[in-house]
């Protein structure tokens, strides 16, 4: 036997292992505009139809910033962005629109080819889209008015298994759609985490231009813990790196892993075969992240507030919540519901009780953003209606700027001012101009 042909049934049979463990699983892959853009392109869709041929199945999410930045240009759009997320304006969503659904079409097409004598001979893919996933808008944070950039409202799990299981490859746009029949832009590594959180996929993929994290020497680290690669992502960010693949596809993972998703992996989209080798060899060629851990929620304590702080003080420079001093948290203590998870504090509510007009407010409201799903929202929500009940209270309200449409989904209606008590509405903040929301909580 010649030496090639050792070499290629050495790496098959040792291949086998991971073909077994990998068949019938579900992987996402966030394919990023850079990916696309780059001359490798072709070979990582040969890769993908490879993993559809061993029984994976496959959620595709495509990202499209390259693509899009060129489009505004070219238009003599102007490409503006607000902390880092993108202001899209009515004329720039057209030009977006068209971009994602050529891009689109381009993958389709290419996930289709069935050309002899190609890796894609005999591929026969079934490749489907669809409105997988609601959407809302980001709304307006400082002033700025994000317009038709949006965020993740919800996967449609249920429908998505469904296509799978009917041997469908899925693809996903960065365009979502809105319960009121509009579209958004929305970011493609928060579309690719919360596809994989809650399709409790077996992985999360992302390619970035390097090998994956790189240690000092320049080389890959194989693998790494979500507390490990918050260390990278933090050094990325303080080099002023914030929208390169590495960065955004570390925040995905980290927060992924965080959140149950057994393995993540980030490989390099220049290299021919990283996918491959990365999923089917025994050393991998990326970076891998892997984490599980245990939560609960409680009564905070006094020993809780530094907790609370780290919290909540991002979301107050943000501007999204109300600044709160440690003096004035520590005399609070007492109305606050967190949650706890291996000694950290990923979640916290407080109540504010105004018992003469039997009303609570429900306030400084925060997930830490690893952990932002439905479930530990709405575990909060619970606990703080709970308590408002047993204290008497009828009725429950909360002031958001950016929460609407989930509050609204969990019974709550849009107020005026005057519908607050007394003392809140001479508390009321104009500048901010944030929404009212009320919810009766007798007979619920």
């Amino acid at each position: 036997m010649r030496d090639t042909d050792a070499a290629l049934v050495k790496a098959f049979r040792q291949s086998s292992p991971y073909v077994n463990l990998h068949r019938g699983s579900t992987f996402v892959v966030m394919l990023g505009g850079e990916a696309i853009d780059q001359d490798n392109f072709p070979n990582i869709i040969s890769d993908i139809a490879l993993l559809t041929s061993l029984g994976i199945r496959l959620v595709i999410v495509f990202g499209a910033r390259p693509q899009i930045d060129r489009g505004l240009e070219e238009a003599g759009l102007e490409n503006v962005f607000h902390k880092h997320a993108r202001v899209t304006d009515e004329h720039s969503f057209r030009i977006i629109k068209d971009v994602c659904g050529g891009l689109q079409m381009d993958i389709m097409a290419r996930l289709s080819m069935g050309l002899i004598n190609t890796p894609m001979q005999n591929a026969r893919i079934n490749v489907v889209t669809g409105n997988f996933v609601t959407a809302q808008p980001l709304g307006v944070d400082e002033g700025v008015d994000y317009q038709h950039s949006g965020r993740v409202r919800r996967i449609h799990t249920d429908t998505i298994h469904h296509q799978l299981a009917n041997g469908a490859t899925v693809l996903i746009s960065p365009i979502g759609f809105s319960v009121t029949g509009e579209s958004f832009n929305l970011s493609s590594e928060e579309l690719a985490r919360r596809l994989a959180i809650e399709l409790k996929a077996t992985k999360l993929i992302g390619f970035c231009s390097q090998h994956g994290v790189l240690d000092e020497e320049g080389m890959a680290i194989p693998e790494l813990f979500p507390e490990q690669a918050e260390e990278h992502l933090q050094r990325l960010l303080a080099d002023g790196d914030t929208l390169s693949g590495t960065a955004r596809y570390l925040r995905a993972a980290i927060s992924s892993c965080r959140s149950g998703v057994p393995r993540s992996h980030l490989v390099s989209y220049k290299e021919d075969g990283a996918l491959i080798q990365e999923l089917f060899t025994r050393d991998g060629l990326g970076t891998q992240l892997v984490s599980q851990s245990a939560e609960q929620a409680r009564q905070a304590r006094i020993d809780d507030i530094g907790g609370i702080l780290d919290l909540i003080r991002p979301l107050e420079e943000e501007g999204i919540l109300v600044r709160r001093s440690r003096e004035q948290l520590e005399m609070e203590v007492d109305q606050f519901t967190i949650i706890e998870k291996d000694g950290a504090i990923i979640g916290c509510a407080a109540l504010y009780p105004f018992p003469d007009e039997a009303m609570a407010e429900m306030a400084c409201v925060a997930i830490h953003h690893d952990y932002r799903r439905g479930s530990r929202g709405d575990m909060l929500l619970h606990k703080v209606e709970d308590q408002a009940r047993k204290r008497g209270m009828s009725k429950l309200f909360i002031l958001t700027t950016r929460s609407i449409h989930w509050f609204r989904e969990r019974g709550f209606e849009p107020v005026d001012v005057s519908a607050l008590p007394m003392g809140k509405q001479a508390l009321y903040n104009y500048q901010r101009r944030s929404k009212i929301m009320m919810k009766d909580l007798v007979n619920r």
